[in-house]
């Protein structure tokens, strides 16, 4: 490709998506399916303005190898490890019950076991592009539909990884003459490739990425980033892996990086345009031919295809207690075949498990399924909606600041009771919060709120934190919180963090991130009940209420001396003992002195 074509294929790119995108969501079908239909457009199957597969195929792996990046980069160990039951619950019979049933339909329709398996494998995984805009779009995320398909797309991203592992063997079952020698000459690179980008991670990658971060270039950052990323992926196509594996594999090393947060920051503003460059390739690779050469066939497909899955994940949501409004969503989100689809039924083709005509096919099926999504959506909105009462979701708000000295991050139980607080004292903050109806109600009694979600960059920055002087951290999202009060440690450091904190590990956690500044919300309660039961046992109300301020400051103390040695078990329960015993001796002293000097004025 000379540079004249390369610019002309741009051009066409951009002039297609900034037409039919647009004009697709003024019609309410959604900007997913206005790439889809754009790259329908200018593809071998429109207009011809680009009409060579390999050029076709390039766009499609760019598209695939990028996202996998963003991916990788989301899946935290210890986000993971927290949604473990949903995901590899949910997960688990989602793929398996969808892939059982489909290598049943292939099998009915004469395809070998082999073929069948991989068909019934690949139509189980859904579009983490599709779903993940969607949920992007709608603020859904926080909502039970959203946590349920995100927790399954990503059990899906993960699954792919033994899947692509197992198809050289279903294909060395249909190849004869293939030696073991060759076998183990085509294994060691690529297990030498993994061990070595493993190794790369753990032991180089935060170095390189402190060198780069103190030349306060988020250019240079950005870029040696993206290096890392399509260096790891070049290795992989060199030794016979995916690039979609590979880069999988690099966004999961960077996302144990204290740089992620600060990664996901610069590359945000290409997110979308990245995502609808792989959607326009999607449209370019659907078969027209083959729908028009054989339309019943390709259509019942399509459908039933769609339909079997659609039910199948509305099981599922049964069997997970959503309600019919969140079932349906949820099973609409991910009832579409995925990009990994494409990948897994190429390189099922390369191994000989898919003839010309089975990949054609199960390609337009994948890539007709990803249109039907917003169509489904449409029908969810205009249809289901409106007969369960759900509330649509809305865009984020524009915030337009007026550069107040407080921004508050969530206004949940507690984000409520220090606005209004600060109210009181004719302090005026920027509220951020996801409920809209809440920021609806608020804003009547005279409150600067805005709805969004308070873990975007963007929507911090647009808060006006370069002219705040607190920060107060609300939201009901552990992880989320500490996604925040890492950005804004990083870029703006003067900024003061007074956060919520929901027990001790999670105090660790604020503590681990520079802030000292925090309230456990149901302590300071807990410990007022437990004054009202001491008064109720017969203590005065000034004596309960001095065991209570007590008791409080010895448990800071011991907060602060369990955090020295929070991950050592034994010495932490032998402080314990030894804290409660002091305690005890304490309060023994403290109601002999008062029984000395008795004061019932409070009372």
């Amino acid at each position: 490709m000379n540079n004249h074509s390369f610019l002309f294929y741009g051009v066409v790119y951009l002039l297609a998506t900034v037409i039919m995108v647009p004009i697709a969501k003024k019609l309410g079908l959604g900007a997913v399916l206005g790439y889809l239909i754009a790259g329908a457009i200018i593809g071998p199957w429109g207009l011809k303005f680009i009409n060579n597969p390999e050029t076709i195929l390039h766009f499609a792996e760019f598209g695939v190898v990028l996202l996998m990046f963003l991916i990788g980069l989301e899946l935290n160990p210890k986000r993971l490890w927290e949604l473990r039951r949903p995901i590899f619950g949910a997960g688990t019979m989602q793929v398996a019950l969808t892939s059982a049933a489909f290598f049943c339909v292939g099998k009915l329709l004469g395809l070998p076991w082999q073929a069948a398996l991989v068909c019934g494998l690949g139509l189980s995984l859904s579009s983490t592009a599709i779903a993940s805009q969607i949920l992007s779009e709608r603020a859904l995320l926080s909502t039970d539909a959203g946590k349920s398909s995100f927790a399954v797309l990503l059990f899906q991203d993960i699954a792919v990884i033994p899947i692509l592992a197992i198809l050289p063997l279903l294909g060395a079952v249909q190849t004869v003459g293939t030696g073991e020698g060759d076998k183990i000459s085509k294994l060691l690179p690529a297990v030498g490739a993994i061990v070595s980008i493993v190794l790369f991670g753990r032991f180089l990658t935060r170095p390189l990425f402190r060198t780069i971060a103190n030349l306060h270039l988020r250019e240079s950052f950005t870029a040696v980033s993206l290096l890392v990323v399509l260096g790891i992926s070049m290795i992989m196509d060199a030794v016979g892996l995916s690039m979609a594996l590979g880069t999988f594999l690099a966004g999961v090393i960077l996302a144990d990086s204290e740089y992620r947060h600060e990664l996901e920051a610069n590359i945000e503003p290409f997110k979308g345009l990245l995502l609808g460059l792989f959607f326009v390739s999607v449209g370019m690779n659907i078969d027209f031919g083959l729908l028009i050469s054989k339309p019943i066939f390709i259509i019942y497909l399509v459908l039933g295809f769609v339909t079997l899955k659609f039910l199948l994940i509305l099981g599922i949501g049964r069997i997970l207690r959503l309600n019919f409004g969140d079932n349906f969503l949820f099973s609409t989100l991910i009832s579409q075949g995925g990009e990994f689809a494409f990948v897994l039924f190429g390189a099922a083709f390369t191994q000989k498990i898919f003839d010309q005509e089975t990949l054609a096919i199960a390609n337009v099926t994948v890539a007709l399924s990803m249109v039907a999504t917003p169509f489904l959506l449409i029908f969810f909105d205009k249809v289901i909606s409106p007969r369960m009462n759900i509330v649509p979701n809305r865009p984020a708000d524009e915030i337009k600041h007026d550069r107040n000295t407080v921004v508050i991050a969530g206004l949940g139980r507690v984000g409520q009771i220090v606005a209004r607080l600060l109210h009181a004292n004719k302090i005026n903050p920027t509220v951020i919060d996801h409920n809209p109806n809440l920021v609806d109600r608020t804003r009547k009694f005279g409150y600067v709120s805005f709805y969004g979600d308070a873990t975007q960059p963007d929507l911090l920055h647009a808060a006006g934190l370069e002219h705040a002087k607190i920060l107060v951290v609300a939201i009901d999202d552990r992880e989320g919180a500490l996604k925040i009060i890492e950005f804004v440690r990083r870029n703006y450091p003067k900024v003061i963090i007074v956060a919520r904190a929901w027990d001790m590990i999670h105090v660790y956690d604020l503590l681990d991130h520079g802030v000292t500044e925090f309230e456990r919300e149901t302590f300071s309660a807990a410990v007022s009940m437990g004054e009202r039961v001491l008064h109720q046992l017969g203590m005065t109300t000034y004596q309960a209420r001095r065991m209570g301020l007590r008791f409080k400051h010895a448990d800071e103390v011991m907060l602060q001396k369990f955090y020295e040695f929070r991950k050592d078990d034994t010495q932490i329960i032998s402080t314990s003992r030894q804290a409660k015993e002091e305690l005890e001796k304490l309060f023994e002293a403290d109601e002999l002195a008062f029984a000395k000097q008795r004061d019932d004025g409070w009372d």
